[in-house]
C-alpha cells in the first residue's frame, strides 16, 4: 500500500493528509504526523476526501428539446467557444462574465485568469468576493499589501485571545486547537449570538449586532483617554494617528450601551484586559467581514492592535481568518481584483513585468479590476451580460438574496457549469456541464490562512475522459484559438514557475520557493524570495515594522458609523443572522452530502433558531412549521429549533440550506463589494395546520 501526503481542500487552515493508496483506491486518510499546521488533527471533512469523485467523466450538453446528453470533450470545448463568441460578436465583449471559487488550485485560478480575464476580456470575480473580499481590501489599505500577519503558532503564545465575529470551534476547528493549547490565554468571545467558541471562551462580550464598529472605537478613546496606548510604536512606525485620536474622541463610553448593549463597565474592564496584556491577539472572520460597513469595522481592529503594540511580536496580531482553502491563492493570483502576485493595473511597470513574464503584448491585459460578483448578476438581470461561466461554486444557493441569481438564469443565453457534480443548484439550469476530478487527482498548491504554500498532490490516477480543471481551462483557451501564449501553460508545474516569476519584487515574494521544498513538507510560508534560508517554519509579518504603504508605515483609517442601511421596522422586527452549524457540513452541501456521517447527523431540513422566550410567546413549539419572511420581499419555510443561544428579537439560520439567502438583502460593503449576510430584518409566522 502506498502513502501518499496531500492538502486537505475545505478550509483555509490547509491540514496535510495522509492517503493509503491501494489499487487506484484510497483505503484511510490519516492527518500528517507531526505537520506544522495540524500537528496530527483534522476534522470529519478531511477524513472524508476519499468519497469526492466527480459525477461523470464525460461533459453534458442541453440539445433543443431540453434534454443533457453526453458529448465529447472536443465537442464541449467547440461549442463553448462558438456560443461565448457568437453572444460576444453580437453584444459586446463584456457581455459574457464568469464566477470562480476559491476551491480550486492556485494554478488553475492564474490560468482561468488568464484565459478569461486576458483574452476573452471579460469580468469574472471569485466566491471570495463573499467571505475574504473585506480582509483584502482592510489589509491593502492600512498595510499596503493584502498580507495576513500572523502565524498560526501565535494563538498559543497569546496571553489575550480576542476572537470577534469568529466561531472557530465550528468553523476552524483545528485554529480552535491551538488557542485551547495555550493553557495560560484568556479568551475573549465578541459575538451577538451564544456560539459553541462563546461558551468555551473566558469572557462573552454578547454585542449587538453590527456594533462592533462602534464598540471598538470606543474602546480606542477609553484606552487613548487613560493612556494605555504605545506612543513609541505609533509615532515611529504608524501615520495619521493624531486624527484617529480626533474621529474617536466623538466616541464615549455615555452612549456606548445604547448603541452596542455593552454596559460602561464592561468596555472598561475590556480595555484594562487589552492594556495588562503582553500579547493581545485579535481574530475576526465572516461575522466582521460580511457586513455593510465591514472594511472599516476591520481597521477599526487594525487600530487597536497597532495602538497597543500588538502587532509584529509573536503571539500579537489584527489577524483575519480566512475561509476558503485558496482564498489566499485566489486574492493574489487570479488575475481578477489585482494583476497577478497583487501588482496594480494601472501600473506601467507592472504591467510590462507582466507581459514579458507571459510574452504577450501589454495591451491586452486587463486594465481594470472585474466589477464584483453582486455586480455581475445585476448586469444579467439588466441584460448586459448574456453568457455566464461558473466554476466550482454554486451561485443559486450561495448568492446574497439568491433568488436575483435564479432570475437572472432565465436571462442568460448561454450558462456553463464546471463543477464536480452535475446535480447543484446551479449545474442543473446550465446548457453546457464541465465535469472535473476532485482534488486527489490534481496537482497544484494553495495557499493557507497563514500564507503558507502547501502541495496538492494527485493522490489517485485519472480515468479514461477525466479532466482536471486545469485541462479544461486549457482545453477552451485553445479551442478559443490561444494556441501560442498558452505554450508557456502546459501543466500546472509550469504555471507555478509562471506565479514565482509575477511575485518577483512583490511583498508576498515566492521566488525561493522550489516546488520540491513543498511536496512531502510543512510547506513555505510566503514571503521566501530567491537567496532566502528556511530557517523556521512559522514566521509572521511586520516584525521589522517595516509596512508595505509607500512611507512604510501602517495606516490608521476610520470613518464616521454608517446609519444601518436596512434597519428593523415594525413589519420586520427581529434580527436574522446566518453562519455554519456543525464542522461536517460545508457551504451549500455539494461535498459534505457524500459523507453519510455528516448527513446522518445533519438536519435535513432549513431550520431557524428561535430563543425560548420569543417562541412561548408567539405559540411555537420545537420542530413547528414556519414561514420566514425578509425586508427584501423574499419569504422562506423553515423548521423551528428552540435555542437559549440567541437571544429574543434574534433569529439564527445554517447557510447550508437554499432557503437562508433567499432572505439576505442585496447591501454591499462601500469598499470590498461584500455582502451583508448578518443583518437581515424579517418576521416569522407559524404555518397553520
Amino acid at each position: 500500500m502506498e502513502v501518499k501526503q496531500s492538502t486537505c481542500n475545505y478550509c483555509s487552515i490547509g491540514c496535510n493528509l495522509d492517503f493509503y493508496v491501494e489499487d487506484n483506491k484510497i483505503r484511510k486518510i490519516i492527518p500528517t504526523k507531526n505537520h506544522t499546521v495540524n500537528k496530527g488533527f483534522c476534522c470529519i471533512k478531511g477524513l472524508q476526501l476519499n468519497r469526492q469523485e466527480s459525477s461523470r467523466r464525460l461533459p453534458l450538453l442541453r440539445g433543443e428539446d431540453g434534454v443533457m446528453r453526453e458529448v465529447s470533450w472536443d465537442k464541449a470545448f467547440e461549442t463553448f467557444s462558438s456560443r461565448m463568441k457568437e453572444i460576444q460578436n453580437k453584444y459586446g465583449k463584456e457581455s459574457v462574465a464568469y464566477l470562480s471559487t476559491a476551491q480550486i488550485t492556485t494554478e488553475e485560478l492564474a490560468l482561468l485568469g488568464f484565459v478569461g480575464r486576458t483574452y476573452m476580456g471579460i469580468n469574472g470575480d471569485g466566491n471570495t468576493r463573499l467571505c475574504m473580499a473585506t480582509a483584502a481590501v482592510a489589509h491593502n489599505q492600512s498595510f499596503g499589501y493584502d498580507s495576513p500577519p500572523y502565524a498560526l503558532k501565535d494563538l498559543e503564545l497569546s496571553d489575550t485571545i480576542i476572537f470577534i465575529g469568529a466561531n472557530p470551534i465550528v468553523t476552524h476547528p483545528v485554529l480552535w486547537e491551538y488557542a485551547v493549547r495555550n493553557k495560560d490565554a484568556k479568551i475573549i468571545s465578541i459575538d451577538p449570538r451564544k456560539s459553541e467558541t462563546t461558551i468555551k471562551s473566558d469572557i462573552w462580550i454578547d454585542i449587538k449586532p453590527k456594533s462592533d464598529i462602534r464598540l471598538f472605537y470606543t474602546l480606542a478613546n477609553v484606552l487613548i483617554e487613560k493612556n494605555w496606548i504605545d506612543k513609541e510604536y505609533i509615532e515611529k512606525y504608524s501615520e495619521d494617528f493624531q486624527e484617529f485620536k480626533e474621529h474617536v474622541n466623538k466616541y464615549t463610553l455615555d452612549g456606548v450601551e445604547e448603541k452596542t448593549g455593552i454596559s460602561k463597565k464592561r468596555v472598561l474592564e475590556l480595555a484594562e484586559i487589552i492594556h495588562k496584556g503582553k500579547k493581545v491577539s485579535f481574530w475576526w472572520t465572516m461575522g466582521v467581514n460580511q457586513g455593510y460597513q465591514a472594511v472599516r469595522t476591520a481597521q477599526s481592529i487594525i487600530n487597536l492592535a497597532v495602538m497597543t503594540g500588538n502587532i509584529g511580536r509573536e503571539g500579537t496580531g489584527a489577524n483575519s481568518i480566512t475561509g476558503q482553502c485558496n482564498a489566499m491563492g485566489s486574492r493574489l493570483y487570479s488575475n481578477t481584483t489585482c494583476l497577478y502576485g497583487g501588482r496594480n493595473y494601472n501600473n506601467l511597470e507592472d504591467r510590462k513585468e507582466v507581459a514579458n513574464i507571459l510574452d504577450i503584448d501589454e495591451s491586452i491585459l486587463p486594465t481594470k479590476p472585474t466589477i464584483s460578483y453582486g455586480e455581475i448578476i445585476d448586469r444579467i438581470n439588466s441584460g448586459e451580460i448574456k453568457g455566464l461561466w461558473v466554476i466550482a461554486t454554486n451561485p443559486r444557493h450561495s448568492s446574497s438574496d439568491n433568488m436575483k441569481f435564479a432570475k437572472a438564469i432565465n436571462n442568460l443565453e448561454f450558462l456553463v457549469v464546471q463543477d464536480l457534480y452535475d446535480d447543484t443548484d446551479t449545474a442543473q439550469h446550465c446548457d453546457l456541464f464541465l465535469p472535473s476530478v476532485p482534488g486527489t487527482k490534481k496537482q497544484g498548491t494553495l495557499i493557507n490562512t497563514e500564507r503558507r504554500l502547501s502541495a496538492v498532490t494527485p493522490v489517485l490516477e485519472r480515468e479514461e475522459g477525466e479532466l482536471s480543471d486545469y485541462e479544461i481551462f486549457l482545453g477552451i483557451g485553445k479551442a478559443l484559438g490561444i494556441e501560442e501564449p498558452l505554450e508557456k501553460w502546459n501543466t500546472p508545474r509550469d504555471a507555478f514557475e509562471l506565479i514565482k516569476q509575477f511575485s518577483k519584487g512583490m511583498p508576498g515574494d515566492i521566488t525561493g520557493v522550489d516546488y520540491n521544498m513543498i511536496v512531502n513538507s510543512n510547506g513555505v510560508q510566503w514571503p521566501f524570495k530567491k537567496g532566502d534560508r528556511l530557517i523556521e517554519d512559522e514566521r509572521r509579518l511586520f516584525e521589522d515594522n517595516k509596512y508595505y504603504t509607500p512611507s512604510g508605515k501602517v495606516k490608521f483609517i476610520y470613518e464616521d458609523i454608517m446609519e444601518i442601511p436596512n434597519p428593523i421596522t415594525k413589519e420586520y422586527p427581529y434580527v436574522l443572522n446566518t453562519g455554519r452549524t456543525t464542522v461536517g457540513q460545508w457551504h451549500t452541501q455539494t461535498r459534505t452530502s457524500e459523507i453519510p456521517i455528516v448527513e446522518d447527523a445533519s438536519i435535513k431540513q432549513a431550520h431557524l433558531l428561535i430563543n425560548v422566550e420569543l417562541a412561548n410567546q408567539l405559540g411555537i413549539k420545537e420542530s413547528d412549521k414556519i414561514i420566514v419572511s425578509a425586508i427584501n420581499g423574499e419569504k422562506g419555510r423553515f423548521i423551528a429549533k428552540l435555542s437559549r443561544n440567541v437571544k429574543k428579537y434574534h433569529l439564527f439560520a445554517p447557510i447550508h440550506y437554499i432557503e437562508t439567502n433567499a432572505l439576505t438583502p442585496s447591501i454591499f460593503d462601500t469598499y470590498s463589494k461584500e455582502p451583508s449576510y448578518k443583518y437581515m430584518p424579517v418576521n416569522i409566522k407559524k404555518v397553520a395546520k
